[in-house]
């Protein structure tokens, strides 16, 4: 699978802790910064950067790392198609996937340590979109208000 990850200035250090360690576990990781701990990375740029690459089929999901995990989230979330959520413990992590379609998991660096974020990203990542008829249901409702937003 390939996974888009980004980070800004908050998340860099647990950026470089992951992306390494989802490699050695045989997922290709696309890296799209931040490549240093610069205060003038801003979390945005690297939503954007991930979640464009999941809209283009260059990743099938995608991890945001900030400080806290709730800016990433909510500038991810800003993309029609893109469902990212803030998960610092594993049961929000494969739910998320499971129930809601989640495509972008968000980390704190400054909330969570390492080895937890290892254990979140590896049940992210393995879980799968049940297909459940309520869950198809609910999600085509999520898609309803973006098509309806995107109208103006």
């Amino acid at each position: 699978m390939k996974v888009a990850i980004g980070a800004d200035h908050g998340g860099f250090a647990l950026k470089n802790i992951v992306a390494p360690f989802l490699e050695s576990k045989g997922f290709e990781v696309l890296d799209f910064g931040a490549y240093g701990p610069e205060a003038s990375d801003d979390y945005p740029d690297f939503s954007k950067a991930v979640a464009e690459a999941i809209l283009q089929g260059k990743a099938e999901r995608g991890i945001l790392v900030c400080g806290s995990g709730v800016g990433a989230s909510v500038a991810a979330n800003k993309f029609p198609g893109i469902r990212s959520a803030v998960c610092h413990d594993t049961y929000s992590a494969h739910q998320g996937v499971e129930d809601d379609d989640m495509n972008v998991l968000s980390l704190g660096e400054r909330v969570i340590g390492p080895e937890l974020a290892k254990e979140i990203v590896l049940r992210f990542l393995s879980a799968r979109f049940s297909g459940a008829e309520r869950h198809v249901r609910r999600l085509e409702k999520v898609k309803d208000m973006e098509r309806d937003f995107s109208k103006g």
